[in-house]
């Protein structure tokens, strides 16, 4: 992840660690990012390397080397990477020396489990988080009573939950009476679960399987993996090719 200079500021906030692009790009509109001591709130600013960056009074540099990192992240731990109120991070489960510069790529909510990535990279976080690339997230779902197929097919047309743009999902499998295997391309807040609780089933368990091409495998809860940069590579370009598509599994 070699760093050309000049470089747009929130790119180099990205590299630095503080979020993904988008991410970093609302930290400078709120105010909290000075250039040599000097605020600033345009995107787009470029800065040289001889330049002094700060995110809320602290200095933040770049690091050219790129981490990309699969978790399977347990029951009760979250994404953030800080809330006052919560005690258990995820990130903290990566045992490299530069955990803390590394963000979450997506998000799960603190009672779903499994895969999610960790990078520092902002530019592959980017093309796995924007809903044009149609990246696929396979889960498991398990609710109170058995999920009915009239439902799945309700979902695969879209479901106008808060009179926005609908909810889709793009596959799904009942793979048994206590087990639903949907398979979702955007990956809005909570989507799985407003799904579902819209069509009035209560998730008692939901569990991330696979990020495109990266899937969980026999990880087990707060184990994690590095990925190389040609399962990288090839996630966002979208070639991955999974055993559901196969077989034809709606």
């Amino acid at each position: 992840m070699k760093i050309e200079y000049p470089i747009r500021l929130q790119v180099y906030l990205a590299k630095s660690g503080a979020g993904s692009r988008r991410a970093c790009e609302s930290l400078i509109t709120a105010g909290r990012v000075k250039v040599n001591n000097e605020r600033v709130t345009t995107l787009g600013t470029k800065v040289n390397i001889q330049d002094v960056v700060m995110l809320d009074e602290e200095t933040v540099e770049p690091i050219d080397k790129a981490y990309y990192i699969a978790l399977n992240k347990p029951k009760g731990y979250v994404c953030t990477n800080y809330d006052p109120n919560e005690k258990l991070y995820a990130r903290e489960l990566i045992g490299i020396n530069d955990w803390n510069i590394l963000f979450h790529v997506g998000r799960l909510d603190k009672e779903s489990t499994g895969l999610i990535i960790y990078t520092n990279d902002g530019e592959i976080t980017n093309k796995i988080t924007h809903p044009s690339y149609e990246i696929e997230k396979e889960y498991l779902v398990s609710c109170e009573r058995e999920v009915q197929k009239k439902d799945m097919e309700d979902a695969l047309k879209g479901l106008y939950i808060d009179m926005n743009r609908p909810y889709y999902i793009k596959k799904y499998q009942i793979m048994t009476s206590k087990w639903t295997k949907v398979v979702l391309t955007e990956g809005r807040n909570r989507e799985i679960r407003k799904i579902f609780s819209y069509l009035g089933y209560d998730v008692k368990q939901l569990c991330r399987t696979r990020i495109g091409n990266i899937e969980l495998g026999n990880m087990q809860p707060g184990e994690w993996r590095k990925l190389s940069y040609p399962e990288m590579q090839k996630l966002v370009a979208g070639t991955s090719e999974t055993k559901d598509d196969k077989k034809g599994a709606r």
